[in-house]
Order: C-alpha cells, then structure tokens, then sequence
C-alpha cells in the first residue's frame, strides 16, 4: 500500500476525534519510529509503497490511537529535556511543565557557589525524568531517586542507563510510618500526586484512562496528603539551607505554600508554567 494512502486512513479514522494537525502528528511519528523515515518523507517520495510487514504496526497503532491512548504509550517512548525516555503503563508521561521545574532547579544550583558532593533526592521518581534530567545537567550531583512502585523502579533503572547516568534507586513509600533516610541532602525534588478525585471529570480521557492513577490521584479531603508528608520529611533529611521544590497542583498553590510558611520555611517562592498555571513551590530549611 502506498504510504500516502495509509496517511489518509488516519485521517478518515481520526479526524472526528482529534484536530487535523495532531493526526498529521501522530503519523508522522508512527512513520518515523517504526520505519525510520523523516516527517518530509512524502515530499521526496510521494509514491512510497510499503510491504505487509511495513504497514502492519502503523495500522495496530491506527487502532490505538482511536482508543484514545497516549501516542507516548503506543510506541513505548517520551521525550524530555532532548532525551528518550522508555514509557509505559507503569509510569507517567514526562510533561513540559516538568521540564520548567528541572530548569528551575539547575539555574538555581549554578548560580549558587560550587557544592562539592551536591546531594539531591527525587521523591516519587516514577519514569526517572527529573533524577536523570538534572543528573545530566548537574554532574557533580549524586542522586537518590525513590517510588512506592517496583514496576516504576525498572522503568527509571533502564532510563538511566540508556541515558548514561549514574542514580541510586529506592523502593520506598513516604507514607510508611516507618520510613526513613539514610543521609540528608542539599535539594528535595518532588512531583507526587496531587489531582483530587473530584477533578476526574476534567481530566483527559487519554490520562484519566490510560496514566497509572497511583501516581495521579489524591483523595478530596486530604488533597495535600504527599506535600505535609513530603515537607515533614525534608525537615528532618535536608542540610541546613537545603531547598525543596514541588510541582503542585494548580488550584492549590496558596494551601501548598502555606504548608512550607507553617514548617518555617524560608525563601518560599510559588512559580507559574508556561501555560500561566501556579505550577512550582520552593522553599528554603533554615
């Protein structure tokens, strides 16, 4: 079959369920990561024929797509920071907005003056994104990295080493009573959950079905459940002037704050995303 004709089976099929351009988007993609071929390939080769074997993970990924499952899950890989992540049912997708917490954390390091032996914890790690994004960025880092999830572990595991770097993963649950660390660290990361239940209806079909609710959901009435218990944690496992930072739920940024004010926390400072949503907190242990 001719690959323009399969481009246009995906519009026939998917128009009616996303726009035109992020159909264009998700073939394009599916030809890129299962036949190696650039996004321009129809410009240069407007009659490409493909074979049975060619055609057969296009169309299983067609039928995929339909369902409404993220293209990310599909073809088993998430791009973040201009790295590949392995992806699956287990953990989240990387997102943009988490990219802008990353950033935040690494303009915030370089400008202080040289930590030897800089220690950072990421809580929650789930695909491994933040602890390997700011192991690349940071290479005088040692980083810790825990989740409640064994299956998420492997995910990071295998994310770390295809990204060369070097993190000390941790099946661990804060919410254990008996939970403990080992040493104390210069900067806490955490992005833990936080939609509340009630916000489920809102959310997404492609997340809401697809997306592991563990690392999602939080219950209505203790939305801030991981972020009390996140912040007593840090009180007791950060340095001196050691810093926590939170991606947060967006309607929540003053509660969350407040949580920080309460535990006299210093330098506290609620950040927007890309998107103009209180998104990011920060706070300083004196």
């Amino acid at each position: 079959m001719l690959l323009r004709d399969i481009k246009n089976i995906f519009h026939k099929e998917l128009d009616e369920i996303y726009p035109k351009e992020e159909v264009d988007s998700f073939f394009y993609s599916c030809v890129e990561h299962y036949l190696g071929h650039e996004r321009f390939i129809l410009v240069v080769q407007p009659n490409l024929t493909l074979t049975k074997d060619e055609e057969e993970p296009l169309f299983y990924a067609l039928s995929e797509i339909k369902k409404e499952k993220p293209l990310q899950y599909i073809l088993g890989v998430a791009h973040f920071m201009g790295m590949d992540f392995s992806v699956n049912s287990h953990v989240l997708i990387p997102r943009p907005e988490t990219e802008e917490l990353v950033e935040w954390i690494v303009s915030e390091v370089t400008a202080m003056r040289e930590v030897s032996e800089l220690k950072i914890l990421d809580i929650g790690t789930g695909s491994g994104c933040i602890a390997i994004a700011l192991a690349k960025r940071l290479p005088q880092a040692h980083i810790t990295a825990i989740d409640v999830s064994i299956e998420a572990l492997k995910v990071a595991e295998a994310n770390a080493k295809s990204n060369n770097v070097s993190i000390k993963f941790k099946n661990q649950d804060v919410l254990d009573p008996n939970f403990n660390l080992e040493t104390k660290f210069h900067i806490i990361v955490s992005n833990p959950p936080y939609v509340r239940e009630l916000e489920k209806e809102s959310i997404k079909s492609n997340v809401k079905n697809f997306e592991p609710h563990l690392a999602l959901f939080v219950k209505d009435e203790d939305p801030l459940l991981f972020y009390r218990v996140i912040t007593n944690i840090a009180r007791n496992s950060l340095l001196l002037k050691g810093h926590i930072y939170f991606e947060i739920n967006q309607y929540l940024g003053s509660q969350t704050q407040a949580l920080l004010e309460a535990a006299n926390f210093s330098e506290i400072e609620l950040r927007k995303d890309i998107f103009g949503n209180e998104r990011m907190l920060k706070g300083c242990y004196q």
